[in-house]
């Protein structure tokens, strides 16, 4: 799994950090900042909540 972030679209809900805080945090105007392109299985169930309820559709998952 590989995740990607457009932060030109950001919101800053927060919601992607608290679903997935080790993927995700925020820098000081709240707008996302991706801190694992590459997760691992374990944080799957979190990342795929983050991509569904984000609501400016800033985060994406890409085929590898």
């Amino acid at each position: 799994m590989r995740v990607e972030v457009d932060q030109s679209k950001c919101v800053a809900s927060g919601q992607c950090v608290l679903m997935a805080p080790e993927v995700f945090d925020q820098d000081d105007d709240g707008i996302v900042e991706l801190l694992d392109a590459t997760p691992g299985p374990e944080h799957a169930d979190g990342v795929h909540e983050s991509v569904a309820i984000c609501p400016a559709a800033a985060i994406r998952l890409v085929a590898e």
